[in-house]
Parts: C-alpha cells; sequence; structure tokens
C-alpha cells in the first residue's frame, strides 16, 4: 500500500494531557451478584470479567453528575498544565462515543463551559475507540498547515445506562449464552474523561513532539462490534483476529516506510482486555515491561483509555524517551502515533 497510509507531522507538540476519574467503584463481583439470577440459570460461572477480560472493576459518575461535565473538568485541566489561555484555543474536537442527542453536537456544551472564543471551531470526530487519537492527528495537522495555532482535544464516557440496560435484558427468563457472549463486552466498559492540548513545537521548548504514525482500515469488519443507547454487540474472537490482523499490517508498513518502534521506552495501549492486550504484545514482540495496563481498575473506557493512560504515565516519563500510542477503534480502524518526549 502507498499514499497516505503514514504520515509526519512538522511543528506541532503535545503541551498537555490529563484525566478525570470517575468516582464510584463498581467491581465486577458487583456485576456478577446483578447476574447472578442468569448466571445460574445458563450455567456460567461467576468471575469471568475478572479471568477472562481481565477487568477487576470500573467507574461510574457519581448522581448527578455528567460525561459532558467531566471533559469540561478534564478541558480545563489541561488549560491549566499547558499554560495556553482559553482565548489561544482555535479548534476544540470532542471525540466522545456517549452522547444524549443526535444534535446538537457534544463539543458546544464543552466550548461554552471553557469559555472558549468564538473563533474557535469546534465539532464532533465519532470513530468509536479511535477518535481521541484521531483528533490528535486531526489537530496536527491544522496546526503544521498554520490554519491554527492550539487546539484542544476532549472525551467523557458514560457507558453505565447502556449496561443498566444490559443487565435487565440479561436476567430476562428468555436469555441465552449466546447473549450473555455477544454483551460480554458491554460489561468491561467504564466512565472517565481525558483532554489534550496540542500547539506548535517551536513556541514550546521542552513540551512532547508529535511526530506522527501510521493508520489503515481493516472496514470489512464493521459489523463486528456495534453499539448503542439499547446495548454493545460484540464477536470477541472476530473483533480480537481482525484486530489482530489489522495492526500486525499497520506495524508493519510502518516500518517499510522508514519508522522503528521496536525499542521505544513506552507502549500506550487503547485498554481493552487481558487477551486482546497480550495478543498485541506478541504479535509485535513488544517489551511485556513497557506496556503499562490500566483497564483492571478502569475497564475500557472508550476514546478515553489511551489518554487516561497516557496522563498517567506521563508522572513517570523523562525527556528523551520514546512513546508509541497504538489506538484501535470499532469498524475497523487503527492508528499508531509516536511521541518524542
Amino acid at each position: 500500500m502507498s499514499g497516505n497510509a503514514t504520515f509526519r507531522h512538522e511543528n506541532a507538540a503535545l503541551l498537555a494531557v490529563t484525566s478525570v476519574e470517575a468516582p464510584v467503584v463498581v467491581s465486577s463481583t458487583e456485576f456478577d451478584e446483578r447476574l447472578a439470577p442468569s448466571l445460574k440459570r445458563l450455567h456460567l460461572s461467576k468471575r469471568l470479567l475478572e479471568r477472562v477480560a481481565g477487568v477487576s472493576e470500573r467507574r461510574w459518575w457519581s448522581p448527578g453528575s455528567s460525561f459532558d461535565d467531566a471533559a469540561i473538568e478534564a478541558g480545563a485541566k489541561a488549560l491549566a498544565e499547558s499554560g495556553v489561555d482559553p482565548s489561544q484555543i482555535g479548534l476544540l474536537i470532542n471525540t466522545s462515543v456517549t452522547r444524549r442527542n443526535l444534535e446538537p453536537s457534544v463539543a458546544v456544551k464543552i466550548h461554552h463551559g471553557l469559555g472558549l472564543p468564538s473563533s474557535a471551531v469546534n465539532f464532533d470526530l465519532a470513530n468509536a475507540c479511535l477518535g481521541f487519537v484521531n483528533g490528535m492527528t486531526l489537530a496536527a495537522n491544522m496546526i503544521d498547515a498554520g490554519q491554527i495555532k492550539y487546539a484542544l482535544i476532549v472525551a467523557g464516557e458514560d457507558p453505565q445506562p447502556t449496561q443498566e440496560t444490559t443487565f435487565r435484558r440479561l436476567n430476562r427468563p428468555d436469555s441465552t449464552r449466546e447473549d450473555y457472549l455477544r454483551e460480554f463486552a458491554t460489561l468491561t466498559l467504564g466512565c472517565g474523561a481525558a483532554a489534550a492540548i496540542v500547539g506548535p513545537a517551536d513556541a514550546h521548548p521542552g513540551s512532547h513532539r508529535i511526530l506522527g504514525g501510521v493508520s489503515r482500515a481493516g472496514t470489512e469488519h464493521h459489523e463486528l462490534c456495534v453499539g448503542g443507547p439499547d446495548g454493545m454487540f460484540t464477536d470477541t474472537k472476530g473483533l480480537l483476529d481482525g484486530g489482530l490482523d489489522l495492526v500486525v499490517t499497520a506495524w508493519h508498513e510502518a516500518h517499510l516506510d522508514g519508522w522503528n518502534w521496536s525499542a521505544m521506552d513506552r507502549y500506550v495501549t487503547h485498554q481493552v482486555s487481558n487477551s486482546y492486550t497480550n495478543a498485541i504484545i506478541k504479535a509485535v514482540n513488544l517489551a511485556r515491561d513497557r506496556v503499562p495496563i490500566t483497564f483492571p481498575k478502569w475497564g475500557n473506557v472508550g476514546p478515553a483509555s489511551l489518554p487516561m493512560t497516557l496522563a498517567q504515565e506521563s508522572l513517570s516519563l523523562r525527556a528523551g524517551d520514546r512513546v508509541l500510542c497504538m489506538g484501535v477503534g470499532s469498524g475497523l480502524n487503527t492508528t499508531m502515533m509516536e511521541l518524542a518526549w
């Protein structure tokens, strides 16, 4: 494949990345207790979420709190950390999967809540769990083009309503083992929010350069994971096999174009489960101790999971470290992006 498979940025940098953890810890044991009637009837063992997915707990928002308010909080933290005044933001991209309405965009409430100027372009960018990385790429392109100086990318997620619907459906007397397996991934989701500021590298010595990376699509797999307000339905094996093949192909495509990611200081992956993480580590021979794991305590926080993990890792990263962000979203799409810390 040739053309736009790989890309490089000239003058874009990550100035800040922040996260907001939802405050209510909900264990997988609690999920098992809520599903006890169906688990018993279907002869399914408890602790599958922990043993198979590796998710011990996830977080929910407090009653009265909302995912978009959390995205505003994460955005305010990122602005404060970067030292960028809200008046300087030229672009706001909301990448949340969660939304209340088809219109207006989630971005407009966040734009208003942060007091951004009317000159700041704002919109939602939806691409499943890959949205945040896509947003960073778009922002870096617009900075390189001279169209904007600073961008704010946010994501806030709240799968609780979908999970409540899933509990009711799986506890119906006519639910089947196949129903449970198709909706298993829904039970691994968690709430959280993240934000990042991207700006010109030459104006911020010591910032974290966004060097570029690779993107690839495997849209023949667009029906393997389909989610909506009523639930998320997944062909787990098909999704793992298709996603793994896509990531490996993208990895080799990037190396053919001159990238070398065999010895990064950190590999920040989209957080899904034990099986997914182990498969990626094995397929492209990653150093396991350089792959941070957050899904056991947060679950899969959708597009917020990768930047939340990066925000956690930023506390221990040092100048000169090389970081590879490895995002995957249902559809299927993948992007790998190298950062020079």
